[in-house]
């Protein structure tokens, strides 16, 4: 990844609106270390599917707001991807 995905700006936008620290995620999320959540905000890696629906409760924003910025994430994702191994295929 790398690269600071839509997502990871999302999510980092929602936290900061909810006026919490990436530590109260953490905790409420029952993870030993905000790292986790560091590394979702620079998309470094992803929040897990099951974490989702528990994030969106906890920043109060509408499931399905976050569930159309996963989707858009995956579709940019993917796009990458293929990009990538149709070049390469071309070669």
């Amino acid at each position: 990844m790398g690269n600071k995905s839509g997502l990871a700006s999302f999510l980092k936008d929602k936290r900061i609106e909810a006026n919490l620290s990436q530590k109260d995620v953490a905790d409420f999320l029952k993870y030993e270390s905000a790292q986790f959540i560091s590394n979702w905000e620079r998309g470094l890696s992803s929040p897990p599917i099951t974490i989702l629906k528990k994030l969106a409760d906890f920043y109060g924003i509408s499931p399905d707001k976050l569930f159309e910025v996963v989707l858009e994430e995956e579709i940019r994702q993917t796009t990458v991807n293929l990009q990538r191994k149709f070049k390469q295929a071309k070669a």
